[in-house]
């Protein structure tokens, strides 16, 4: 009886976060209404204040998710080798294409802004500080490097969600770490 709860639970919450992202394709999360959300889900308002406050806390628990999953997939790497930065690189290209989708919808002007900085101080604390080790940079440039590697990197995954994903993971991983680690004369 108790994992028929569990599944029930499980599939109504996995119906109203589709439901939610199927709408914030639309229109921006302040426009977005429980009820429109409990339409397109077929569910009746009560079991949705059951799991969630309201469609923020249905939001910020989706994008809970997703910064959970990324600080596991960061911890699971040691950084201070080119070839394990490449594979933790690739890593994380691999789990935005997975969840394309939602990432697109979360990384759009329709999600919330305040999930990119999110990703990208996750981003900050696991790579930019190993990369910046590897590379003596003054403390005084140092947030400055970070914020350049870690949007820059964001906004290239941004574009090839956009394109449709044109390029394998290991392609853009490689194009975000040679960029990363030597910059455009990697180009030349």
């Amino acid at each position: 009886m108790h994992s028929k709860l569990d599944r029930r639970k499980k599939y109504t919450r996995m119906v109203l976060k589709e439901s939610l992202m199927k709408l914030l394709k639309e229109k921006s999360i302040s426009t977005v209404t429980v009820k429109e959300i409990c339409t397109l889900a077929d569910i009746n308002r009560s079991t949705f204040y059951s799991h969630y406050m309201d469609q923020f806390d249905l939001l910020n628990q989706i994008e809970e998710e997703i910064i959970a999953d990324m600080n596991e997939t960061l911890t699971s790497y040691n950084y201070n080798q080119d070839d394990q930065t490449l594979q933790m690189t690739e890593k994380i290209v691999e789990y935005v294409a997975e969840n394309s989708d939602v990432c697109t919808t979360l990384f759009s002007e329709h999600g919330d802004s305040g999930f990119k900085k999110r990703v990208m101080m996750v981003a900050s604390d696991h790579t930019v500080k190993n990369w910046l080790s590897a590379y003596p940079i003054d403390s005084e440039i140092s947030e400055y490097v970070s914020i350049f590697t870690i949007s820059g990197s964001i906004h290239i995954l941004e574009n090839w969600l956009k394109n449709g994903m044109d390029k394998t993971p290991k392609e853009i991983a490689e194009l975000i770490n040679n960029l990363t680690n030597k910059g455009l004369s990697y180009l030349q």
